[in-house]
C-alpha cells in the first residue's frame, strides 16, 4: 500500500498531511544531499507516515500508537522504526517511560531515521525553520543542558557532516 492510500485509509488531519508532506520534501531534499548512502525511498515512505499515530493522539504516544499501526499495517521494520524514532533526536528507554511511552528503543540508529527525524525537527507545521530556531525552542522547553537538546545538536552535525 502506498503512503498516500494509507494517510486517506487512517483519515488523517489535513493539517498533519501537509505536515507529513513537508517533511518528506525536507527530508528528499536531505537525502539528495548527503555523501553516504541512503534509501530514498525509505526516507519517502517512512516521513510520509512518520506522524500516522496521530490518527489516534496528538501527545507524545502518537509514536508508538503509530509503530502499532504500521505494524498492523503489515510495514517494513524499517518504516516502523523511523515512526517510533522519529521524536527529537530519539529518547532513551527511561525517558519515554517518563513521557508515558512503552519502554522501548527510540533512538534514531540508521541514516535513513536520523534523517527523517532531523526534518520533522526542522518543520514547525507546514513551514521549515532554521535549526537555530528549533534548537532555542528545546532550550527553553528542557534547558540549554538537557540531554535530548545535546542528541540534536549532535544529530544536526552528524546530518551536515554527511553533506561535506
Amino acid at each position: 500500500m502506498e503512503p498516500e492510500e494509507i494517510l486517506k485509509k487512517l483519515k488523517l488531519d489535513s493539517e498533519v498531511i501537509k505536515h507529513l508532506k513537508a517533511v518528506s520534501d525536507t527530508a528528499f531534499e536531505i537525502a539528495e544531499r548527503v555523501k553516504i548512502p541512503v534509501d530514498k525511498q525509505l526516507i519517502f515512505t517512512g516521513a510520509m507516515l512518520h506522524d500516522i499515530g496521530r490518527s489516534i493522539t496528538h501527545d507524545i504516544t502518537h509514536v508508538s500508537e503509530g509503530a502499532r499501526l504500521a505494524e498492523n499495517l503489515g510495514l517494513d521494520d524499517r518504516v516502523v522504526n523511523i515512526i517510533r524514532r522519529h521524536v527529537g533526536a530519539g529518547l532513551t528507554s527511561d525517558e519515554a517511560i517518563a513521557l508515558g511511552l512503552p519502554a522501548g528503543d527510540y533512538m534514531p540508529e540508521t541514516p535513513e531515521e536520523k534523517i527523517v527525524a532531523y526534518a520533522d525537527n526542522i518543520t514547525v507545521g507546514s513551514k521549515r525553520t532554521s535549526f537555530d530556531e528549533n534548537i532555542k525552542l528545546f532550550e527553553k522547553k528542557l534547558g540549554k543542558k538537557h540531554p535530548a537538546v545535546e542528541r540534536m545538536k549532535k544529530l544536526q552535525w552528524e546530518i551536515t557532516s554527511w553533506m561535506i
